[in-house]
């Protein structure tokens, strides 16, 4: 047997110390995603309560409430849509915890009504927007994206949302404003992933103007035809699907119009392996997961190749040009 001593290692080779601690998770997902039985830890679609690991139960999320309008169906992959109960069971949020089972377990308790989000910075039509506003703003449509994962899984959603530019618009930028920065709730009573320090909250993500204004940019606020659970980042989230998934920002209370590139959480935690732009790009390896290959969930053992910019490059390419994609990662 082949022993390897700790300096002939590639970091690649090696667990990642969450990963390892997420195995049951990983084993609770190839088992089908339902809630599964044995364990109790996630929930299923329809349930009237969450079970986490002890058997004690939490707050049920608010019941979900069907889109009439949405206008379009637009539909950018091949791949099957991944059931509701997996994309609904198989969650990175990290305020309510960073195993995979935490934000169906304890995502029940946020309250999403009544819900606004402030506009501000560089432009001419800042306020303090409803959700039903925002919606307003622009037509509703299912976007079927490929979504992929900087720990090298990717599923396959159906969003509910409305393209980002028609906020933008209304909000009518000023010329100095550059990029756009988000912020996620900071509500440590309803989020227990807040009273850790995993990153410095709250949460903030940021695009380039062009990035959040091209048509696959989207405000998500559903999946399936239905107004979004909380674990999935109700009830307004960021979907931006050539880029990794941690770009998705999720439960946004804030939109501001900023000159400079912004200080974004996972940058700040981590500048070498995490990069402003977070393009899906296989041929960078930022952090300790091998981005050359993926896993199409449900399944953890298929892998196929990662397409760069998550397949979508004959449309966001060529807001890149010129710009060395190692560098600015």
């Amino acid at each position: 047997m082949l022993i390897k001593k700790p300096a002939d290692m590639r970091p690649s080779e090696i667990t990642d110390e969450q990963l390892y601690l997420r195995r049951r998770d990983f084993m609770q997902l190839g088992a089908g995603l339902l809630g599964a039985t044995a364990g109790g830890v996630l929930a299923a679609c329809g349930r009237d309560a969450v079970v986490d690991a002890s058997g004690a139960p939490s707050v049920a999320p608010p019941p979900q409430t069907p889109f009439t309008d949405i206008k379009k169906r637009v539909v950018t992959t091949n791949d099957p849509v991944n059931t509701f109960e997996q994309i609904t069971s198989y969650n990175n949020f990290y305020e309510f915890g960073t195993n995979k089972g935490d934000p169906a377990r304890y995502a029940g308790q946020l309250k999403t009504s009544p819900w606004t989000v402030k506009i501000d910075g560089y432009c001419n039509k800042p306020g303090d927007y409803h959700i039903d506003d925002l919606i307003r703003m622009g037509d509703l449509e299912e976007r079927v994206y490929r979504h992929r994962c900087v720990e090298a899984w990717s599923m396959v959603i159906p969003w509910v949302g409305i393209p980002f530019a028609s906020i933008i618009k209304r909000a009518d930028p000023q010329p100095k404003a550059t990029f756009v920065q988000m912020w996620t709730l900071n509500r440590p009573s309803e989020m227990p992933g807040l009273r850790s320090d995993v990153l410095d909250w709250p949460y903030t993500e940021g695009l380039r103007m062009d990035e959040a204004m091209h048509p696959l940019t989207i405000l998500a606020v559903g999946l399936y035809g239905k107004t979004l659970l909380n674990q999935n980042g109700a009830p307004i989230r960021l979907v931006v699907p050539w880029k990794y998934g941690f770009k998705g920002i999720k439960s946004i209370v804030r939109i501001s119009f900023v000159d400079k590139m912004p200080k974004t959480s996972w940058v700040e935690e981590n500048p070498s392996w995490y990069g402003f732009y977070s393009n899906v790009n296989p041929n960078v390896n930022p952090v300790r997961w091998d981005q050359s290959h993926e896993k199409a969930l449900p399944s953890f053992f298929a892998t196929r190749k990662t397409e760069i910019f998550n397949g979508y490059g004959d449309q966001v390419a060529s807001m890149y040009a010129g710009l060395d994609l190692k560098k600015w990662f």
